[in-house]
């Protein structure tokens, strides 16, 4: 048995392991993409009153959704669970509005009392004409009919959505004064869609569009069997397949006969490309720095929503300022994740880029895109692009905010970046599958992005649609192109630097790779569970998640044994400060994307949390660790290169004190949004989502949102330093 294991473990058998299981996920999620569009939430031609009074139309709707994009409410509160966690779910707030709304309108009708005038018996009797209301009412591609109570409701909802846009509500941290009266009435009309979807049932089912979610118990819409099963069998698979990758790699894959190591990289001279790459360095880093300022405002607004910090809120508003923190934060790891792809292009490819003057091009190039990306993000958001919002403004998709033409340029860029380093080493001698990986990695991610951009003249019309292919950006751009390229960069530095062998670095990639073309295709579906997509996702999702940072963790717990006993030996190591980023990055990665993924995604934790804090401390931890700090690395293996060269001075105390500041802070971050996040879901499964959501319920835990300060400092502070440490030893450094 050992001896048949051993042999599938070979090198071109997980090589053929890769290939067929990514071929099954690829067909398995275009088959998938083709029935989605038949189960999503249908449009209406038209909403109506019972006495044929039309509410709103097909047309509203996705104007409507138009206009949530232009201004950006993404980035403020959420539709259907997915947005920002600063103001309300719109759907769900319109929703739970709506019922209490034929709360009073069935007491009053059926007994002359208000709502809180019933006694038990006669409140039971309201609340089943409350859930024969809503429940009667069927979404469909035709005409939707409203009770002439319901119609009442819709239209009291759609005054008070136009007042709020409109007007603002500044202890909400929501200046106003920006969208439209007109504007508003349409974005209502969007919203009333979000909340049909959350209460009607699905043709032929007792289930809701959205799986039941979110919580309301007024109308005793509550979380389905089914999630309960899938959450137990996400728990035991997980349980299991850990067990059996880890007794894979520590009996089969590192073997110890395999201690061939490499001579350290050691450095003569550097290519004129790799040189024009000093320029990146110092940008990169002030980006990481404008990011976390920009984190430590929106924390601010957070706690003290009804407060000014630095400037009027009218001119800083939430929305806009959380848009570029994502923002820039995508901009600086991305550019920082291109640096590593043309230092090492050269490396590997034993010769320089064909066309040089290309780095300063491409260094050209972000530049106009990213700030005019940026600034397009701000003017688009606060108003001032109405006629151009889509194609330089403010696109309105959390994650996905830039504009049409600033995503052209960014997919120009990134391909261009992926001919520079394909056409350098895809003749390398050490063309092997750690290279191949790296070129067909950054292939993926040169073109996956493209998903995000259709239509390319329009916004879709169905949020649901929209929503499934942001995803894809989203999570497989990042979960399974970016994680493709960094198992085949993290191997190849791992054997170049001599910290593990060449047999046993691949070995461990390649299961790297089948997990996480297994786990990150269709692991996107737990994105899916509550947005309008039918209740399988929830299964799906279940099934394939969490597993991809295990053994690549494990790959970096045998290099950081090799680095430890090359100390003992008193053996210098130049290269400590990018390796420790990089050690860094794989433990953060497990904790963020797994730990703190695990905490929250479950999907009866998730029917709960979902859109709540308790997403906060997962999405940063995970963000920052597994890709912002190979993006760190990487400028410090550039900068450590240029110092070997050209004999500079070179300290390592600085590069440290700005690592751990960054790494105790973010750990430090998740303690709080933890605790606050647990709270509001506790709070949902006992009063309901919209409960959940209100202000009210984080002023009773808001001690815990001033605890931020203290790690949000310390990541700052840590930028700062990585920042000037990485300037000086770029520009500064003196010679030995």
């Amino acid at each position: 048995m050992r001896g048949f294991i051993d042999k599938m473990l070979e090198k071109k058998y997980l090589f053929t392991a890769f290939w067929f299981i990514a071929i099954i996920m690829v067909v398995a999620l275009i088959g998938f993409t083709a029935s989605m569009v038949k189960e999503v939430p249908p449009l209406p031609k038209k909403v109506v009153s019972v006495d044929n009074e039309v509410l709103y139309t097909y047309d509203d709707i996705v104007q409507g959704k138009g206009f949530f994009q232009e201004f950006d409410l993404m980035d403020y509160g959420t539709m259907l669970g997915m947005g920002a966690y600063l103001g309300p779910d719109f759907p769900t707030e319109l929703m739970h509005k709506r019922i209490v709304f034929l709360y009073d309108y069935y007491a009053k009708e059926k007994f002359g009392k208000t709502r809180d005038q019933l006694t038990p018996e006669e409140l039971g009797a309201v609340k089943a004409l409350v859930i024969q209301d809503v429940r009667n009412t069927k979404l469909s591609e035709n005409e939707v009919v409203y009770t002439k109570a319901s119609a009442e409701a819709f239209k009291a909802n759609r005054d008070y959505i136009v007042n709020f846009l409109v007007n603002g509500n500044k202890k909400l941290a929501f200046p106003g004064g920006v969208i439209k009266k007109e504007e508003a009435e349409k974005i209502a009309a969007f919203f009333d869609w979000g909340q049909l979807a959350a209460t009607c049932y699905r043709p032929g089912t007792n289930i809701t569009y959205t799986n039941n979610w979110p919580h309301e118990p007024l109308i005793d819409q509550d979380v389905t069997w089914s999630s309960i099963v899938w959450s137990l069998f996400q728990l035991l698979a997980l349980w299991t397949l850990t067990i059996f990758i880890l007794y894979l790699v520590y009996e089969h894959l590192l073997k110890k006969e395999d201690n061939d190591l490499e001579e350290p990289l050691k450095l003569s001279a550097l290519y004129p490309s790799q040189r024009k790459l000093f320029k990146y360095i110092p940008l990169v880093a002030l980006f990481f720095v404008i990011q976390v300022f920009l984190g430590g405002y929106i924390a601010h607004i957070y706690t003290e929503p009804a407060k000014a910090f630095v400037l009027d809120q009218s001119i800083l508003p939430f929305n806009v300022m959380r848009a570029l923190h994502i923002n820039v934060a995508i901009v600086w790891v991305a550019i920082g994740w291109l640096v590593g792809g043309m230092f090492i292009a050269p490396l590997v490819g034993k010769e320089d880029l064909k066309f040089p003057w290309l780095v300063d091009i491409l260094w050209l190039a972000l530049i106009v895109v990213g700030a005019g990306g940026l600034i397009g993000i701000y003017l688009g958001a606060t108003g001032h692009m109405r006629d151009v919002w889509f194609w330089l403004g403010n696109e309105g998709r959390e994650f996905l905010n830039l504009g049409r033409v600033w995503d052209i340029g960014l997919v120009v860029g990134l391909v261009l970046w992926f001919l520079m380093v394909f056409s350098t080493i895809r003749k390398a001698k050490e063309n092997n599958v750690m290279v191949g990986t790296i070129i067909w990695s950054a292939f993926g991610i040169a073109t996956l992005y493209m998903a995000g951009m259709a239509p390319l003249h329009k916004i879709f019309p169905n949020f649901t649609v929209d929503d499934y292919y942001r995803w894809w950006v989203v999570h497989l751009w990042v979960e399974l192109t970016f994680e493709l390229f960094a198992a085949g960069v993290l191997a190849y530095l791992a054997v170049i630097l001599g910290l593990v062998s060449r047999k046993s670095a691949e070995r461990i990639m390649l299961l790297e790779l089948v997990l996480v073309m297994m786990s990150g295709t269709l692991g996107v579906a737990h994105h899916y569970w509550w947005q309008g997509l039918s209740e399988y996702w929830v299964a799906l999702g279940s099934i394939f998640s969490a597993l991809e940072p295990v053994p690549l963790v494990l790959l970096m717990v045998e290099a950081w044994k090799e680095y430890r006993h090359t100390k003992e030996k008193g053996e210098s190591f130049p290269f400590a400060i990018p390796f420790l980023w990089l050690t860094g990055s794989a433990f953060l990665n497990w904790f963020g994307a797994g730990f703190l993924g695990m905490v929250a995604n479950l999907p009866i934790v998730n029917y709960y949390s979902h859109g709540t804090y308790l997403i906060m401390p997962h999405g940063h931890v995970a963000l920052l660790g597994a890709f912002g700090y190979i993006s760190i690395a990487f400028l410090y293996i550039v900068a450590r290169s240029k110092a070997a060269v050209d004999g500079t001075e070179w300290d390592d105390k600085l590069s440290k004190i700005g690592f751990w500041l960054v790494t105790i802070g973010i750990l430090l971050f998740a303690i709080p949004t933890l605790v606050i996040g647990l709270h509001q879901t506790a709070v949902a499964k006992e009063l309901g989502y919209y409960t959940a959501r209100s202000r009210e319920t984080i002023e009773q835990v808001i001690q815990w949102s001033w605890a931020r300060i203290v790690p949000d400092t310390m990541i700052i502070l840590g930028a700062l330093t990585v920042f000037f440490d990485l300037f000086k030893k770029t520009y500064l450094a003196k010679k030995k």
